[in-house]
């Protein structure tokens, strides 16, 4: 297995420091050259900025912060969600930047009918939390509630910290509002974009249908593994599990 520089990118309204203890773990497991995570604008350091309107503006951001950095390509990419549609807009526009990717729980059109991509249960939540302005806590408490399903672990302090990224960083509603509407229109390509590509998925996942996962793979014909428990944010919930199948797909 040779070294590669792994690029990180997020879901809808999250930033780097989400992903908590996940990317030392991945770099460990996969002897990586090293590992970067990428805000979208409109989150985390960079939640000042106008979030773009389509997933293709945010992947030409992305190009450009590793330019900036002066990262060489290409790069592996893991990516969640709103994310892994970031991911498969950049290897349309740039398909020599990336090697190989990671896509977890994702969903998209024209694959997977909208009820399958944005399950009904969330619409009043995810309306409540762009429109209404809860409180940082309860705002986290309901992300929280949505993604995960994970047993015996200390969600306080999880909480506690995710409230302070909220509050150091807070993502305006215009904001999530933006990248709820670029989600809602983002069309994949018909034909696998990536070089290599493996797609993760939740069974347990009560944000997003596992079954856009399982379509998506069969489209694409593409690797596929699947997890028997976990929520939407499967790093999040068994990271560990996330790490070896990346390990052992590559």
């Amino acid at each position: 297995m040779s070294a590669a520089t792994w690029v990180l990118l997020r879901g809808l309204t999250r930033e780097s420091r989400h992903w908590g203890t996940f990317p030392p773990l991945l770099a460990d497991t996969v002897a990586a050259a090293g590992v970067i995570t990428l805000d979208l604008p409109g989150n985390g350091a960079l939640h000042a900025l106008r979030s773009p309107s389509s997933v293709d503006a945010m992947a030409a951001h992305c190009r450009h912060e590793l330019r900036r950095l002066g990262v060489a390509r290409p790069v592996h990419v893991l990516a969640m969600s709103l994310g892994a549609m970031v991911a498969t807009a950049w290897a349309v526009a740039a398909p020599d930047e990336i090697a190989a990717a990671v896509l977890i729980n994702t969903s998209m059109r024209p694959f997977s009918p909208f009820h399958q991509r944005l399950r009904p249960a969330n619409y009043t939540t995810l309306l409540r939390l762009a429109l209404m302005r809860p409180s940082a806590a309860e705002r986290e408490r309901a992300v929280l509630a949505m993604t995960s399903r994970a047993a015996g672990r200390d969600d306080a302090a999880l909480l506690r910290a995710w409230v302070a990224y909220q509050r150091e960083c807070p993502v305006t509603a215009a904001n999530s509002l933006r990248q709820l509407w670029a989600a809602a229109r983002f069309r994949s390509p018909l034909a696998n974009p990536f070089r290599r590509a493996l797609l993760l998925g939740s069974a347990s996942d009560a944000l997003v249908d596992v079954r856009c996962t399982r379509q998506l793979a069969r489209h694409w014909s593409c690797d596929m593994r699947l997890h028997p428990w976990a929520g939407h944010d499967l790093p999040l919930d068994d990271a560990a599990w996330v790490a070896a199948k990346v390990r052992d797909w590559l």
